[in-house]
């Protein structure tokens, strides 16, 4: 397996990675203007991109999975509920549904909160074990924090369903198991979030102020420390959805 793990604008992590003796990858949650880059590493890896995800429909940069598929020839994947929401053809991922790029499989979790249709992706590399290596977890689960939950307009609600899905999903995953986000800290998308790129679901287990909290005093929480909304985020979710 081959890993990269990009910076991307306004403290966004991008993700490629993939089956390197197979020659495929998969890129997830591309910035608009960062596509060269997951085509210069292709290249250097001698691989093609087979898929390109995001994670939810984004409302704090301008993604660039729709014009990066479109230069790889690639499939541009969103969870199956942005079916009639969004303006454009994409194939849908369910909860559940299995990705196979070589040896490398990518499990895809329904994990609904930030936003409705946001999902997290186990990987597992074949050749080194049939158990989870690592999890990307969008804007789900932070490092040291969680995500915002207002973007739906119904914080409250979707507070609650982020303490579900994190207690339920992503907590159940074996302690050894790495965590690398969406986002760093400097982001708009959650707040209290660690500078450091990646974790592992034990150490937020142990770490993570937000996971050692009943659910009524998470969902207190998350919604007494909402940041500022993302700058044009209207226009961003606009050119995200296809508008």
């Amino acid at each position: 397996m081959f890993f990269r793990q990009l910076l991307a604008k306004d403290a966004t992590l991008s993700y490629f990675f993939g089956c390197g003796s197979c020659h495929v990858g998969v890129a997830v949650d591309p910035v608009l203007g960062d596509e060269q880059w997951f085509l210069d590493e292709a290249a250097k890896q001698d691989v093609k991109i087979t898929h390109v995800i995001d994670t939810h429909v984004h409302a704090d940069h301008y993604t660039g999975g729709r014009k990066l598929a479109e230069l790889a020839g690639a499939a541009y994947c969103l969870h199956a509920s942005n079916a009639g929401r969004v303006k454009y053809p994409f194939e849908a991922l369910a909860d559940g549904q299995r990705i196979e790029v070589g040896n490398v499989w990518v499990d895809v979790l329904h994990t609904p909160g930030h936003t409705p249709d946001s999902i997290c992706l186990l990987v597992t590399d074949k050749r080194r074990a049939e158990t989870p290596w690592f999890v990307l977890t969008g804007d789900t689960l932070f490092v040291g924090s969680a995500g915002r939950p207002d973007l739906a307009g119904r914080e409250t609600e979707m507070a609650g369903q982020i303490y579900d899905t994190v207690h339920q999903r992503l907590l159940a995953l074996p302690a050894e198991v790495e965590l690398y986000p969406g986002h760093t800290s400097g982001s708009a998308c959650g707040a209290g979030m660690s500078g450091k790129p990646m974790s592992t679901i034990g150490f937020e287990k142990r770490w993570n102020p937000m996971l050692a909290m009943s659910r009524d005093e998470f969902v207190a929480t998350l919604t007494e420390s909402i940041p500022p909304r993302p700058a044009e985020m209207d226009r961003m979710v606009a050119f995200n959805l296809g508008n």
